[in-house]
C-alpha cells in the first residue's frame, strides 16, 4: 500500500514517533538535510601597504589588515586547510584617493599586485577581487559624485569597467562587482569577452542593501572616516524590500552575472531561500563584518559557544540555499570541520 505525502503528514501518535529518529547520533546523521563543508566557504582578507606588517582592527577582533607578504603566509594556510577562494578587499592609503578613483584600475595598484603574486604562488585558490570604488574615492561612494554629491551611474560603470579589466589582466578568477549601478554587470561583460577575458567569472553583488551591518568593514578598508554621515540609500537597496531583490537578481542575470550574491547574510535568509528557488543558480551569501563582530563579542564575553553560533549560522544559510558564503570565520570553521 502507498503513501502519499499528504496522508502520511496525517499519520497519528503514536504510529509517528518525530523523536525516534533523533534517539541516536547515527539517525540524526542518516537523516541530516544539509551539510557543511570546507567547499562552502570563502574567506575575505584585508590588503595594505608595507612588508611584515599587520594591523589590528578593533571592530573585528581576530581580524586583521596585512601587508602582501603576509597575506600571501595566510592564503597559504587557508588553501592548505582546503578553502577554495578568497575575496580580496584593499586598504588605500589616503593620497592614493581621488574623486575620480583612478586608483582602482591602476594596472600597477595595490590590489592588481596582490591579485599576480597570489595566483604565481597559489594558481589554484581562487582569487575574488571586489569591484568598487569606495576604497578609492575621497567621498567615501561606491561611485563617483557630481556637483550635488549625487552618486551617477554611467560615468560610474566606465571606471568600473576600468577596474574590473585591470583586475582580470593581473589574473583574478572571479570580478565581483558590489557597487550596485544599474548596467554594471553587462558593460563588465561584454568588455570582458572584447579582451579574451572570456572565462572570468562575475560573482554580481545584485541584492545589497543599505545595512548599518557594514560598519566594521567601513573601518577595515579606510572608508568609513571619508564617508561621514553620509549614507548610501540611493544605490543600495531598501531593507523593506525582497520583490525588488528578485528584479535586481534578474537583471544581472540577463547580463551575464554566473554567480549572485546577497548581503547582508542572516537577516535576509528569506532573499537567499527566494533567490534559490526562482532562480536555482549559483547563489553566495555574505556574512557581513557586523554579524561576524555581534557572534565575536558575544564569544568574547562567554555568553555565545563561538564555534556552535557559527557553525548554526552557516548552516542557516545552507538550509536556505547559499552554495557558498563569504565568513570572517572561514578559517576558524576549516579548521574545526577538520577535527
Amino acid at each position: 500500500m502507498s503513501i502519499d505525502k499528504m496522508s502520511y503528514n496525517n499519520i497519528k501518535f503514536p504510529l509517528t514517533r518525530m523523536r525516534r529518529m533523533r534517539y541516536n547520533d547515527f539517525s540524526r546523521r542518516l537523516m541530516r538535510e544539509n551539510q557543511l563543508t570546507v567547499d562552502d566557504l570563502i574567506c575575505p582578507l584585508f590588503v595594505m601597504e608595507g612588508s611584515r606588517q599587520r594591523e589590528l582592527i578593533a571592530s573585528m577582533p581576530g581580524v586583521e589588515r596585512l601587508s602582501l607578504d603576509l597575506l600571501l603566509e595566510e592564503a597559504q594556510l587557508l588553501f592548505a586547510l582546503g578553502i577554495p577562494a578568497i575575496a580580496l578587499f584593499p586598504v588605500i592609503s589616503r593620497d592614493k584617493k581621488s574623486d575620480d578613483a583612478a586608483e582602482a584600475y591602476n594596472p600597477d595598484g595595490l590590489v592588481q599586485r596582490s591579485v599576480r603574486a597570489l595566483k604565481q604562488a597559489l594558481p589554484e585558490l581562487g582569487i575574488i577581487t571586489d569591484v568598487a570604488l569606495d576604497p578609492f574615492t575621497t567621498h567615501g561612494q561606491d561611485g563617483l559624485i557630481n556637483a550635488d554629491g549625487y552618486v551617477v551611474n554611467d560615468e560610474t560603470i566606465a571606471v568600473l569597467v576600468k577596474q574590473a579589466l585591470s583586475h582580470a589582466n593581473a589574473g583574478a578568477d572571479i570580478v565581483a562587482p558590489s557597487d550596485m549601478m544599474d548596467g554594471r554587470i553587462g558593460a563588465i561583460r561584454h568588455a570582458l569577452e572584447a579582451n579574451q577575458h572570456i572565462n572570468t567569472r562575475i560573482l554580481a553583488y545584485s541584492a545589497k542593501y543599505a545595512s548599518s551591518f557594514y560598519g566594521p568593514f567601513r573601518d577595515a578598508v579606510g572608508s568609513a572616516g571619508n564617508l561621514g554621515k553620509s549614507n548610501k540609500h540611493n544605490y543600495q537597496m531598501d531593507p523593506a524590500n525582497s520583490d525588488e531583490a528578485m528584479r535586481e537578481i534578474a537583471l544581472d542575470l540577463q547580463e551575464g552575472a554566473d554567480m549572485v550574491m546577497v548581503k547582508p547574510g542572516m537577516p535576509y535568509l528569506d532573499i537567499i531561500y527566494r533567490v534559490k528557488q526562482e532562480f536555482g543558480v549559483p547563489t553566495f551569501a555574505y556574512q557581513v563584518s557586523g554579524e561576524y563582530a555581534m557572534l565575536k563579542a558575544a564569544a568574547i564575553n562567554g555568553w555565545l559557544d563561538e564555534r556552535q553560533v557559527v557553525l548554526e549560522s552557516l548552516l542557516a544559510f545552507k538550509r536556505a540555499g547559499s552554495d557558498a558564503v563569504l565568513t570572517y570565520f572561514a578559517k576558524s570553521v576549516a579548521q574545526w570541520l577538520q577535527k
